[in-house]
């Protein structure tokens, strides 16, 4: 399997490898990928130096799969380019998400939607995938009706300027600011820009990209995503109305016999999900599951998942596993050849 890394020096390129490694995924051939400012500088890969190549170089060497994540304006001008010479894109960028011809996918849920026709899939906004992650055991169950979320998000999920922010601003030194103002003991009510609707576009992505991935547009999801002061993990609280009752004990159950979810959900003990306990790990943790005692059919929780892995690299190379594992890549590969 030839596979490229298109992004591989940005922060969660280099989860990809490191994911792609620790799952021992089928690759005879490696293309590290990066902007023309990185091309011949070397990165490693399971002991060996990798020399990173540019686009073009990349797409003449005509990869079996590509898994992008360099942004969405790169994605938009080079996935189609990959696509044209018969390889499988794997977007990690906003920018295909919403196209109504391609798909978003959570492996868990809707994988078995991918064919070997679909050249360019979507992999889903980190915050998207954990929510949806807990929601749909309870959605298939229960009939979801409406969802309020609220977002604590780290500032990884903006990138390697925003970590620096934190840091400097931590240490009391003076640097670059990814943010408007200080994220050192703040909390910004800001995560991407804002629309004409008052809503930023991290908000406007958790409202629709979920009705896509679960193929319904029966509810609906409203979204305050907030950044604060934590180095990695994203967490979320959590208000969904069904229209159908349920039993708390048969939620926690539901969600504990979930593939990928861990349920951490004990007051007496004060076990529940954090972003520390999230950290490189690839599940998705829910607790603090309660009834809302203010309205019928209503139930609170809390989801924490590590953004840079399951919210992103891992769940594109899940996409990738299930390609393989179902033989939709092999064929394109030989049509290629």
């Amino acid at each position: 399997m030839k596979v490229a890394v298109v992004g591989a020096t940005g922060m969660v390129g280099e989860v990809m490898l490191k994911v792609l490694a620790e799952r021992n995924f089928p690759i005879t051939e490696l293309l590290l990928v990066a902007s023309e400012r990185s091309v011949g500088k070397k990165l490693e890969y399971k002991g060996e130096d990798y020399t990173i190549i540019g686009l073009a170089d990349a797409i003449a060497a005509q990869p079996d799969i590509a898994i992008f994540s360099a942004g969405g304006g790169t994605s938009l001008e080079w996935a189609p380019k990959f696509a044209e010479v018969g390889t499988t894109v794997i977007d990690n960028s906003s920018a295909w998400r919403m196209d109504p011809t391609k798909k978003l996918v959570v492996p868990e849920i809707n994988a078995s939607e991918l064919t070997s026709e679909d050249k360019i899939i979507a992999n889903p906004n980190c915050s998207t995938i954990q929510m949806v992650m807990a929601l749909n055991p309870l959605h298939l169950k229960y009939q979801m009706k409406r969802v309020v979320v609220s977002t604590y998000q780290s500032v990884s999920g903006t990138g390697v300027k925003a970590v620096q922010q934190l840091e400097n601003e931590t240490k009391g030194i003076d640097g670059e600011m990814a943010y408007p103002y200080p994220i050192n003991r703040n909390a910004l009510p800001h995560c991407d820009v804002f629309m004409e609707n008052g809503y930023t576009k991290e908000e406007m992505k958790l409202a629709r990209e979920p009705q896509k991935i679960l193929d319904d547009r029966t509810f609906s999801v409203t979204a305050t995503a907030v950044r604060i002061p934590t180095a990695g993990g994203h967490s979320e609280s959590v208000n969904v109305e069904f229209h159908k009752d349920f039993d708390l004990n048969e939620v926690r159950q539901l969600l504990s016999e979930t593939p990928g979810i861990v349920v951490q959900d004990n007051p007496e003990t004060n076990t529940y999900p954090m972003p520390i306990h999230a950290h490189d790990k690839d599940e998705v943790f829910v607790g603090r599951l309660r009834r809302d005692e203010t309205q019928r059919n209503t139930l609170n929780m809390w989801i924490v998942s590590d953004n840079l892995r399951k919210g992103a690299a891992t769940n594109a190379v899940q996409i990738a596993e299930y390609l393989v594992q179902k033989g939709l890549i092999a064929q394109q590969s030989s049509a290629v050849s």
